[in-house]
């Protein structure tokens, strides 16, 4: 089997364990990426063709640079797509002009004879962020309606994609996020993560990580930092990750930062974090927070268990379903401070934290066991299998069999 894989630094982490387990499951495959994922060492099994028809990505550009690498990459893609004998197309997301991406280009796609399949890790980004309107779910029911199979994470989204865009059950499988376990994990000792961080081994450190973005609700987090340092002025909070599009809502974090006097209190490592740092940072903590006011699913979770660290998280999606209260983690109501704060203080006088290398293990263990990519890597093949099937029967074609 040959299937093409439309990767995005997005979901980098993601797209490569997926990229394994398929390269697991004896698929040849074409990735499409940009020079980011071109390092990353899958890329040079035997069953990989890497394509690197993004090139480079980075936002210091200029604006007529970037006009013209989006333009040449649209070119590159559609010459890809007209010459390639890979049956099948695999999308982790839409390109830079998504309009066109979920319509156009997926009409091109399958006007070539293509496949496709997506994996909807947001079934409508825009409402989530707040930025919804009529166009956007327009061209998201084209795109959901030209798919032949579509990957969601949880039972919710499913429901989503049924009622508000029409899909077919039989078209739509549910898929564990899977842990996210490419990323280094060398040997690095917590105290050796501190130092590099400028904290001390006697602090109190919380990790906020990923995109800086409204739906985060950061906000709640800085708030409870602020109950949280008036009992005990050992708590520390590192937020590590990039602007996503938002530079006002971060200039309303530095806000509070100053108005709550917790410039001593907070850590900041406002850019895209690469692999080589993530580790530090994770190991560097004692527990992660995730105080979302919105989500479905989110990747950070699965990452953090990859590194066994525990997490405290707002009951928003299905981060309830993710967490094992006790053992991998605590929740928290959503947009209440207070209840955060408190919930933080209940951690670090919980057994969680007291047995913390103990707990981390068996964190590890659980994320291991229960999210393993053999189960999701199984099923996803099985997909491409029914679905290339399908294809075979309304061209007509018959596999050669082989005479005993």
């Amino acid at each position: 089997m040959k299937i093409t894989l439309m990767n995005s630094s997005d979901f980098r982490s993601y797209s490569l364990s997926m990229l394994q387990a398929l390269v697991d499951k004896d698929i040849r495959i074409d990735v499409i990426g940009n020079d980011e994922l071109s390092t990353a060492k899958i890329m040079t099994d035997e069953k990989v063709n890497y394509l690197n028809l993004r090139g480079d990505q980075s936002q210091d550009a200029s604006k007529m640079k970037k006009v013209i690498r989006v333009l040449r990459f649209y070119f590159r893609l559609l010459r890809y797509a007209a010459k390639t004998d890979s049956p099948l197309f695999h999308m982790q997301t839409h390109n830079k002009f998504m309009l066109f991406d979920r319509t156009l280009l997926n009409i091109y796609y399958k006007l070539l004879g293509k496949k496709l399949v997506f994996t909807a890790h947001n079934i409508d980004a825009r409402q989530r962020d707040g930025r919804n309107h009529a166009l956007n779910r327009l061209s998201l029911r084209v795109s959901y309606r030209l798919m032949d199979h579509i990957f969601v994470h949880t039972e919710k989204m499913k429901t989503q994609l049924v009622e508000e865009f029409k899909v077919t059950e039989s078209k739509i499988t549910i898929i564990p996020h899977g842990i996210l376990n490419t990323i280094p994990d060398t040997g690095l000792k917590k105290v050796e993560a501190r130092s590099g961080l400028q904290l001390n081994i006697q602090e109190k450190v919380l990790l906020f990580f990923g995109y800086i973005a409204p739906y985060k609700g950061l906000e709640y987090l800085i708030h409870a930092m602020n109950y949280l340092k008036v009992d005990d002025d050992s708590y520390r909070l590192v937020i590590a990750g990039e602007i996503k599009d938002c530079p006002a809502y971060w200039e309303e974090i530095e806000r509070l930062i100053a108005k709550h006097d917790l410039g001593k209190h907070v850590i900041k490592k406002i850019k895209h974090i690469p692999d080589d740092e993530v580790e530090v940072i994770f190991k560097a903590s004692d527990v992660l927070v995730l105080p979302y006011t919105f989500i479905f699913q989110s990747g950070v979770p699965f990452l953090s268990y990859s590194f066994g660290l525990p997490l405290i998280a707002a009951d928003v999606g299905s981060l309830r379903e993710v967490i094992v209260e006790g053992k991998t983690g605590m929740i928290c109501r959503k947009e209440d401070p207070a209840d955060l704060a408190g919930k933080i203080r209940d951690y670090f006088k919980s057994d969680l934290f007291r047995n913390l290398s103990e707990s981390m293990e068996n964190i590890k263990k659980y994320g291991n066991d229960v999210y393993s990519w053999e189960g999701i890597g199984s099923t996803i093949r099985g997909v491409y299998d029914d679905v290339l099937a399908r294809k075979n029967r309304l061209s007509g074609f018959q596999p050669e069999r082989k005479l005993t």
